[in-house]
């Protein structure tokens, strides 16, 4: 070797695990497979990785209707059915222009300016208002169960719940729901008939129309309020539940409007879609929102002679909460 340096011979720590399993793989003869399974090591989870959190329990759902509503045929619903489109669009150019210039604005300032909590509470006391309607068309379709909740519902949001301010019946796994007329006459078996845009009230049918107008004659505090000329609280509950509802869908609408290629088709066709599945009170409807404010006519004001040369417009009543 003569006067030659001898270098050392180094290997890294992953060789020397690699040759130290050979050596006793190979020390033992029975040994088919190495002590040391690389692939397991890697394909076990780390143990000290966080979990992912548990899912959180879901939410009450309304029970469904005890008797099964007539069967809605996907034909049924994808039918456009709109013989008077001409005039529909025409309908629906002038409220749009409404929702756009009038009611938009003012329901973003208040979304944007009226905190959230504050915002709920207005939602839970229309709803409340409304709460007689909904237990007479739930008492009307036979559906006992649900007009028991409805029941229940209203005693307690009223009294623990202050007049309806906090929804204490949902932690109390009484789920809100609604129904109206048009609902019921759908139970009844009659049919929707043609498609048809109602001016400030959006899409609609002869059947729901019918339906907003037996709603808004029967609802007692408007008929309390027609009957002692307390035309504030009319007002006041129109403004409040037009401003409320459109706020709750109008960033909804706003997504939709710029990426329909036909705007009108694509909320007609949602519409309907949107009332099948609530006629049949299946699970929560996964179709964007619409803008049906769900206001009720009150046809007294229809009857009432004109105050004035130009007349009187008839008044809407505040009606079901669209966005829940």
């Amino acid at each position: 070797m003569g006067g030659a340096s001898v270098k050392p011979f180094l290997i890294g720590p992953a060789r020397a695990a690699a040759v130290l399993a050979v050596c006793v793989s190979s020390a033992m003869p029975g040994m088919s497979t190495p002590l040391y399974d690389m692939d397991r090591f890697l394909s076990e989870p780390y143990p000290l990785a966080p979990q992912a959190a548990p899912a959180p329990p879901p939410q009450p759902a309304a029970p469904p209707r005890s008797k099964p509503a007539p069967a809605v045929e996907a034909d049924d619903v994808n039918d456009v059915n709109d013989p008077l489109e001409t005039i529909n669009r025409g309908i629906f150019s002038f409220n749009e222009f409404f929702l756009q210039w009038v009611l938009g604005p003012i329901s973003g300032v208040y979304k944007d300016f009226v905190p959230d909590p504050i915002r709920e509470s207005v939602g839970n006391i229309l709803h409340l208002v409304k709460a007689p309607i909904i237990l007479a068309n739930d008492l009307l379709q036979a559906e006992w169960e649900r007009a028991w909740i409805t029941t229940q519902r209203t005693v307690v949001n009223a009294t623990i719940g202050v007049a309806g301010t906090f929804d204490v019946a949902e932690t109390l796994d009484l789920p809100r729901h609604t129904e109206d007329f048009g609902q019921t006459l759908a139970v009844w078996g009659i049919g929707e008939g043609f498609y048809l845009v109602i001016p400030f009230f959006g899409p609609s049918n002869p059947r729901d129309g019918i339906g907003k107008l037996v709603d808004g004659y029967f609802h007692p505090l408007t008929r309390w309020a027609a009957n002692t000329d307390r035309e504030e609280i009319t007002y006041g509950l129109f403004s409040a539940s037009a401003v409320h509802d459109y706020s709750e869908i109008k960033d909804e609408l706003d997504q939709i409007r710029k990426t329909s290629i036909d705007y009108y088709a694509a909320i007609r066709s949602m519409y309907r879609q949107k009332r099948a599945a609530e006629i049949r009170n299946g699970a929560e409807v996964e179709f964007p929102p619409i803008p049906d404010l769900g206001f009720d006519i009150d046809v007294d004001e229809i009857d009432k002679p004109s105050a004035g040369a130009g007349g009187k417009p008839p008044v809407a009543r505040s009606g079901e909460i669209s966005a829940n």
